[in-house]
């Protein structure tokens, strides 16, 4: 049976303390919003969608090979938006600030050695961002508030310095993540 799994980035105390904050204060609002488990919100480096399991270890040893290249990166909360656009919201999200421009060519990398084992290469520009909700329909009343009351929000800076690979197990009351596997990043780029 495939696995439904995942590359990311737990989030460092500092970011996660502003995180929990702004998700709980957000939730005040009067949005249709499908809120993300607090302690489930992560920064995903590279959706796996379902994997056969005998291609797990050479998709653990590519994803090991990308962080020995590469070291920590620094990151923190820097605003909040939505994707697609205001006009018509579908996520609602807290974005990074940091090293970004590394953190997108380590993405690039994990994708490029994951390519041969049917991974889907994402075309889009890498957006680095910590999903808080997904709209249902419409933006609520409150949307343009909440995102005036956050543009400006911050973290002290932090370090993301362990990559993670996460099982995801769909229930019907809401993602369950499992660690499969966690490789350091220790490298010089």
């Amino acid at each position: 049976m495939d696995i439904r799994s995942f590359l990311a980035f737990e989030l460092p105390r500092d970011v996660r303390t502003i995180l929990e904050r702004v998700a709980l204060e957000a939730r005040e609002y009067d949005l249709p919003v499908k809120w993300v488990k607090v302690q489930n919100i992560h920064l995903t480096m590279v959706f796996l969608g379902n994997v056969s399991p005998d291609v797990l270890e050479p998709i653990k040893e590519q994803a090991q090979s990308a962080c020995l290249e590469f070291g920590p990166f620094s990151a923190a909360i820097g605003g909040m938006g939505t994707f697609p656009n205001r006009r018509n919201p579908r996520v609602l999200w807290l974005g990074l600030k940091g090293e970004l421009e590394r953190l997108s060519l380590f993405r690039d990398a994990l994708q490029q050695n994951l390519g041969p084992f049917g991974i889907k290469v994402e075309k889009r520009p890498f957006r680095p961002h910590l999903t808080l909700g997904r709209f249902r329909k419409g933006k609520g009343k409150g949307l343009e508030e909440l995102l005036s009351r956050y543009e400006e929000v911050k973290s002290p800076s932090s370090m993301l310095s362990e990559l993670v690979l996460f099982q995801s197990d769909l229930k019907p009351t809401g993602a369950v993540y499992t660690r499969l596997a966690a490789w350091p990043l220790s490298g010089a780029k």
